[in-house]
């Protein structure tokens, strides 16, 4: 079967991972959760988290009913505010100004070649009408220093891992495999209270 990269199964052993482990980088069923939401990968919302559009729709609205401000500037302060939960990316930010722009919420005017952006009338009153500080939600509840530990812990063991694979013999990659596996089953007797 020819691996076309959407979810179907690989056969063989490719470069990441034994057979059935799906030819995906981070060694199969160990993808996500060590990259992915809600651990930190690098999506749209950043290294912290990722946030919906509306909410950077949400955020800039926010941000400019205290002053008028550049697009890099909200993503410092929005990094800021949110204790660095998240900061959006410019790919997110700079076409929801333009979008905001469109509408006739906010207007900019270049200042120094960059655009300095300001709340109109009308955006103004959308501003007031939504949430005030809508980046608090993104890290509401959540201890980002062991989310970062546990992102440390889980890139450590898959990089050990990696390295045995692609250096070592064929028993030593099947005695990587065993430890994998056997400490999966650990993690989850932790759950079950039983470890």
């Amino acid at each position: 079967m020819r691996f076309h990269g959407h979810g179907h199964e690989h056969h063989g052993p490719g470069p990441y991972g034994p057979p059935g482990f799906g030819g995906r980088r981070a060694f199969g069923p160990f993808g996500p959760p060590f990259g992915g939401p809600p651990f930190g990968g690098r999506g749209r919302g950043g290294p912290g988290g990722r946030a919906r559009r509306g909410d950077v729709r949400a955020s800039i609205l926010a941000l400019l009913k205290d002053r008028p401000m550049h697009g890099y500037e909200m993503i410092r302060e929005i990094a800021e505010r949110s204790g660095g939960a998240w900061k959006p990316s410019p790919g997110s930010v700079y076409p929801t100004l333009q979008l905001l722009e469109d509408e006739g919420l906010i207007a900019s005017e270049s200042e120094g070649g960059k655009k300095l952006f300001t709340l109109t009338e009308s955006g103004r009153a959308e501003a007031d009408a939504g949430p005030a500080t809508p980046w608090e939600d993104v890290g509401r509840g959540v201890d980002w220093e062991a989310m970062q530990e546990i992102r440390q812990a889980g890139f450590g063991l898959m990089e050990a891992f990696g390295q045995v694979w692609k250096t070592g013999s064929a028993e030593q990659r099947e005695k990587a495999l065993a430890v994998i596996n056997e400490t999966r089953k650990k993690l989850y007797l932790i759950l079950a209270d039983e470890g």
